[in-house]
């Protein structure tokens, strides 16, 4: 087939990925002439110092480089899943999610059992500060902003910063101290650390292309976190988590909701064959449990 035109952000983890999935598409034998690169400037980059949860959530991140494959100029959008909301539009199609990197959230600069009484931990995300909030009440926190370079540019302003291990991964990023934290102690968002790929919903032939690069688990584990997050109705504004496994043939999905100062968390631990309606109950549970109040305060 001719060129693709991929839509995608201009920090360097965005090109990162873009590039990853092309180079996913040659490995896999696909015939593609190359993929031209469409950067796209989204809300949330023009906005490089407001709060996420003040923009209106993951919506931030995507919307224009949709905007470019549902208007015709670019032929596939690349993302970082967790940037996804729960709904995709009705022009396009999620069309791959090739396999997943690494999910867990790390702590740069000191190790979380070495922070000090009253220390400062920078980090943008609700949920990070949620679920840190609620296993250390002493701690401090700060927002932080800005592509990955940049976040640890200012990690010796703060005791420590919290990034996504994936994304020190894929831009070779190795900080003296990164404590990595299992799903145990900080539960991920959605999709972390996996990517998805969308192309406009009426391009079949293109649709069929991508299934190439497409990793059938990561698919199903990544279906069932979503399918938590849109019954629970919301996205990154929220302080909420939700990380999928395979447990034997089942599914396991570990869910969280919590309020924003971490004062209050909910939990749901449940495994099943069908994830989808696996991450539909979890959410179901956790707004039954307490989660419409916590809802309610955000």
């Amino acid at each position: 087939m001719a060129r693709l035109r991929a839509a995608t952000r201009g920090s360097p983890l965005a090109l990162w990925q873009t590039r990853h999935v092309a180079a996913l598409l040659r490995a896999a034998g696909v015939a593609v002439d190359g993929v031209d690169e469409v950067v796209v400037t989204t809300v949330a980059d023009r906005r490089a110092e407001t709060p996420i949860h003040r923009m209106g959530g993951k919506g931030v991140f995507v919307k224009e480089v949709q905007a470019a494959v549902i208007e015709g100029r670019a032929d596939v959008a690349v993302h970082s899943m967790k940037d996804l909301p729960s709904a995709t539009p009705p022009e396009l199609l999620l069309a791959a999610v090739p396999e997943r990197g690494d999910p867990r959230d790390a702590l740069v600069g000191c190790r979380l059992g070495a922070l000090a009484e009253g220390a400062t931990v920078a980090t943008g995300s609700i949920r990070r500060r949620s679920q840190l909030a609620a296993l250390r009440p002493d701690l401090r926190f700060a927002e932080l902003r800005g592509n990955i370079a940049t976040r640890l540019a200012k990690a010796s302003n703060f005791d420590a910063i919290v990034v996504a291990a994936a994304a020190l991964a894929r831009l070779g990023e190795t900080p003296q101290v990164v404590d990595v934290l299992e799903p145990e102690v900080l539960l991920p968002q959605v999709g972390q650390g996996a990517l998805a790929v969308e192309c406009r919903r009426d391009d079949a032939g293109l649709a069929e292309v991508l299934a190439a690069v497409q990793d059938p688990v990561t698919r199903r584990l990544t279906d069932a976190e979503r399918a938590y997050l849109a019954e629970l109705g919301g996205d990154c504004d929220l302080p909420t988590g939700a990380h999928a496994v395979l447990a034997g043939g089942d599914v396991r999905l570990r869910a969280l909701l919590a309020a924003p100062d971490g004062s209050r968390v909910l939990r749901d631990d449940r495994r099943g064959a069908d994830g989808e309606e696996l991450g539909r109950a979890a959410a179901r549970a956790l707004l039954d449990a307490g989660g419409r109040e916590l809802l309610a305060i955000r």
